[in-house]
């Protein structure tokens, strides 16, 4: 066994064990990403230091997005019973804080690293990713992460993460590349504006990037918008044209999913002299924060079936995009390879009959130069003679397959990174001197593999329906109440 697979496997006992503790149901997923894993290792399509299983987040992922001082570190402090952010009218914190659970009653922070090199935690190996959008960045983690512990039950089986304000950032450019990540991620996204600031055209960067560049996203639904700090508009003359301006903003950047709401912090809110109006907002603030709360206890749940889709999602992957794209690669090398092949020999054929036919070396159609006839007359001569052309040929067709393997490497590359997927790497698996530009199947894919394949998107159709049946009751019959198979008894990420 490798030195790096030991590593692997460890961590998927690692994730076997939490899943024992806090959602059982899920167990099996992991023997399924081990079977995903080994065809993707025969395919060269990923590296054995790797696996599946640090490409999903287990833990369900809430994050916290929106302009600076718009009560998003509040908001935390208040969900979680606990001052752990800090707060303020200014830009008080520069960095994407990922707040977890811990039995430890002393809260703690510790340094992005933490983060970077954990496969547990959603920023696993994110320094790569900045390192591509800003050269020298990826070094400087900790400027960018750190971690948050809080012994919150609040926290208890699910992950926040709180993000600087997006126009209050110096290192914007990786700001919003860590930011599309944890977006991508997370099981419900909580978008906050400040009510304090009426013009919500003067953010237009920022609702083109929190609003415009999300809603046409699959997962829309996932984001909720929250108009902060709304106790400030009730000394306005027209309170509703505050809401209305925001609502013409989301809804001119074409906003017509996700939920829109109106709530403030009622310790922090400034006096509200008429009651009516007071008592209107109280109740309205309520009720939306209820429903937050809501969908916040839901991500449990939600990731659940995330997990076994995107499980499901890397087998039908392998079989419908990487081998199809595999398949092209090795059909677009074969034909430039003979067709490279057709132009040498063909010229090198041409010119060879051209020259001797100008030094007289045929007498009609019987080739009588000299060093021909004399390997006729010596032993082993056209043996020998024959050798030597054979191996030149086998040179020059080398010569132009791999010549023809490097003019893809840049297309390999690209449609890597398309379908997230190491394609370079498994087409250099399928040029390899000892395969043949006519093999039609790509390096580890055969009956055996597709059948592991369908096996895993079979294994995945049935985790749906065990969590169907923990989740749903359609018979209205009895049952172990649908939370236990997600309510963790644990710490979930220390």
């Amino acid at each position: 066994m490798r030195q790096s697979e030991p590593v692997i496997e460890n961590r998927l006992k690692q994730l076997e064990l939490h899943l024992q503790e806090e959602n059982p149901v899920l167990l099996s997923a992991v023997q399924s990403v081990r079977k995903l894993d080994q065809v993707a290792y025969q395919m060269g399509l990923m590296e054995r230091k790797n696996s599946y299983a640090t490409q999903i987040p287990w833990w369900p992922l809430i994050a916290v997005l929106g302009t600076f001082s718009a009560g998003k570190s509040t908001f935390i402090n208040t969900y979680l019973g606990a001052k752990l952010q800090r707060s303020g009218n200014q830009a008080v914190d520069d960095k994407f804080t990922v707040v977890c659970f811990s039995s430890n009653q002393e809260s703690r922070s510790l340094p992005g690293v933490a983060l970077d090199s954990d496969p547990r935690f959603p920023f696993y190996k994110i320094s790569s990713d900045i390192e591509q959008v800003a050269a020298g960045e990826g070094s400087r983690i900790d400027a960018y992460l750190q971690l948050k512990t809080c012994p919150s039950e609040a926290l208890r089986g699910k992950i926040l993460i709180d993000s600087p304000g997006f126009d209050a950032d110096a290192q914007r450019t990786s700001t919003l590349k860590i930011a599309d990540h944890i977006i991508n991620l997370s099981d419900l996204v909580l978008v906050f504006f400040d009510a304090r600031h009426p013009e919500p055209g003067a953010m237009q960067d920022t609702l083109d990037h929190l609003v415009s560049n999300t809603i046409q996203r699959p997962d829309s639904g996932k984001f909720l918008y929250i108009l902060n700090q709304l106790d400030t508009t009730a000394r306005e003359d027209n309170p509703e044209d505050v809401v209305a301006a925001w609502q013409r903003a989301m809804g001119e950047r074409g906003l017509t999913a996700g939920r829109f709401f109106t709530i403030y912090n009622k310790e922090a809110a400034g006096p509200i002299n008429d009651e009516s109006l007071r008592q209107r907002y109280e109740k309205k603030c309520q009720e939306d924060k209820d429903e937050i709360y809501q969908r916040m206890q839901q991500v449990e749940v939600d990731r659940a079936y995330r997990i076994v889709g995107a499980l499901e999602k890397a087998a039908r992957g392998i079989e419908n995009t990487m081998v199809p794209n595999l398949q092209s690669l090795m059909q677009r090398w074969r034909k430039r390879t003979l067709i490279g092949d057709g132009l040498v020999f063909g010229g090198l054929l041409a010119v060879f009959i051209t020259l001797s036919i100008q030094s007289g070396q045929w007498q009609g159609l019987s080739y009588q130069a000299g060093w021909w006839l004399w390997l006729n007359e010596i032993s082993w001569g056209l043996y020998v003679g024959g050798g030597i052309l054979a191996a030149a040929v086998l040179a020059i067709h080398y010569t132009v397959r791999n010549l023809a393997a490097k003019s893809l490497f840049g297309m390999a590359k690209r449609l890597g990174q398309k379908v997230g997927a190491d394609l370079l790497t498994a087409f250099k698996e399928n040029i390899k001197p000892w395969r043949s530009i006519f093999a039609n199947q790509p390096k580890g894919w055969g009956r055996r593999t597709q059948h592991t394949v369908t096996e895993v998107v079979e294994e995945s159709d049935q985790l749906v329906q065990q969590l169907n049946d923990r989740f749903t009751n359609p018979s209205g019959h009895s049952q172990k109440p649908a939370i236990s198979a997600v309510e963790p008894t644990t710490s979930s990420a220390t």
